[in-house]
């Protein structure tokens, strides 16, 4: 009775080898500005998406790069033994969450102030292998 249960779960378990993820939270840059590079590197192979992060010109693309690195660590510790160069993985997938708001007052002529929101951002990673 129990053995479909058990059957789905180890499924499961074989799917998550191929899949792994990784997180960044709170980092303190705009989700606009992180979405821009992360756009660029959805759907790339590893080795090209560390190219593409490692000469842009961009702050967000050294948290990404560090981001990527982490979620490869990761795979490997999943399935030691392997290489990731002989694995194919590619960025499956990346979204860029807003994250807590730090609200300023910035003043403003006559006396006023102004509302300044300094946002920060959630990234998860998922790393797969590529599927023919």
């Amino acid at each position: 009775m129990g053995s479909r249960k058990r059957d789905s779960n180890i499924l499961r378990k074989e799917e998550g080898k191929t899949v792994v993820k990784a997180s960044l939270s709170n980092c303190p840059s705009s989700p606009r500005k992180m979405r821009l590079m992360a756009d660029i590197i959805r759907g790339e192979k590893v080795d090209k998406a560390l190219y593409i992060l490692k000469y842009s010109k961009k702050e967000a693309s050294g948290k990404l790069e560090k981001l990527l690195l982490s979620a490869m660590a990761n795979w490997q510790n999943k399935n030691e033994g392997a290489d990731v160069e002989e694995a194919d993985l590619i960025v499956k997938g990346i979204f860029v969450d807003s994250a807590r708001q730090l609200k300023r007052l910035r003043p403003a002529p006559q006396g006023r102030g102004h509302r300044i929101r300094k946002r920060s951002n959630h990234v998860t990673l998922i790393l797969g292998n590529k599927e023919i």
